[in-house]
């Protein structure tokens, strides 16, 4: 850990804590991320925060602080359950905030409890996240687009599947007849959907803190304008958490019965979108485990690859789609390597 980080962490727990001589500094696993997480103690008062260290060395690290301070104001002015940032500095990339606790949603899941009533807490939180926080949403504070469109489902998640999965996991280089057609119509039905709401972009039970009856959003820099369904089908074909048809499809229906409730015109075209969506971000998923676990080294990843194509291809054979029979030709020859 990087002693003048830790040196300002000190000395703002400190001023918040009195008394305190000695702090905890733990490490907390990022995932994905290239930014580093602790969490610190402060025995005598029983409190802790959770401190971030992003060193803003690339613009494209300087536009990931500047999103993650700017969406975060927004969100939280629209009532949306993200930790509280206490203090921050964009120039040498440190955060301190909050901790929402160290259960995540995926540990739920994993416990054997019914998580089904626990999503229906989680779907009122997206829906207003989506909604509210779409509602006077700057496009300029994004880190990456401003928007979901065509180029991301192209270049972000259609190639990003190709080049990092096919090629770079299974090293296959052949040319693969049709894929490209079959790309340009997924992301043409994909981009009928109605992209003036905010997303998340990574909205999985890891991001997803559950601490009682309090949830809590983390991650939410990647944000920016773009429809429903992506969001909702981020957490329903979660890789991390073992959820049984029957429960996605509770999940689903619950779902579906907000977005009703709210304006019943909006149902049909939602269900129409959300296979599209669905299977680009499932495409992203698979380019991102394939990135993080040869190129970053991250091989923890690999293990959630055979259920994430496992998901794509049942999502491509459920849409009935004949536009997408290349896509699913290819997805149904795939041969993993035998360890895993």
């Amino acid at each position: 850990m990087d002693q003048a980080f830790k040196q300002q962490i000190t000395a703002f727990v400190k001023k918040a804590c009195p008394g305190e001589k000695k702090l905890s500094f733990d490490p907390l696993p990022g995932d994905g991320s290239h930014r580093v997480f602790r969490r610190v103690g402060a025995p005598v008062s029983k409190q802790s925060f959770i401190a971030m260290s992003n060193p803003p060395k690339t613009a494209a690290r300087e536009r990931e602080n500047n999103a993650y301070v700017m969406i975060a104001r927004h969100l939280q002015q629209k009532g949306i359950p993200l930790p509280v940032i206490h203090r921050y500095n964009l120039a040498e990339g440190w955060f301190v905030m909050e901790d929402l606790g160290s259960v995540n949603l995926q540990d739920v899941v994993l416990s054997g409890k019914d998580p089904v009533p626990v999503y229906q807490r989680v779907l009122e939180h997206l829906f207003n996240l989506q909604l509210r926080g779409g509602e006077g949403f700057d496009p300029a504070w994004c880190a990456q687009t401003e928007r979901y469109d065509r180029t991301v489902m192209r270049k972000y998640e259609a190639h990003y599947f190709r080049d990092a999965f096919l090629k770079g996991f299974l090293g296959h280089e052949k040319p693969w007849p049709g894929l490209e057609t079959a790309f340009d119509h997924l992301a043409e039905m994909a981009s009928r959907a109605n992209g003036r709401f905010f997303m998340h972009r990574d909205f999985q039970s890891r991001n997803i803190m559950v601490e009682g009856e309090r949830i809590g959003i983390i991650d939410w820099q990647g944000g920016r304008l773009g429809p429903l369904a992506y969001d909702l089908a981020s957490l329903l074909i979660d890789p991390y958490v073992p959820l049984s048809d029957l429960q996605k499809q509770q999940i689903f229906n619950a779902y579906v019965a907000r977005v009703k409730d709210h304006n019943p015109a909006w149902v049909g075209p939602f269900e129409r979108d959300y296979p599209y969506l669905a299977i680009q971000r499932n495409l992203q998923i698979l380019g991102a485990f394939s990135f993080l676990s040869k190129v970053m080294k991250k091989t923890y990843f690999e293990a959630y690859i055979p259920h994430a194509l496992k998901t794509l291809e049942s999502l491509i054979d459920q849409s009935g789609d004949p536009g997408l029979k290349p896509l699913g030709q290819l997805v149904s020859t795939i041969n993993l390597p035998d360890n895993l």
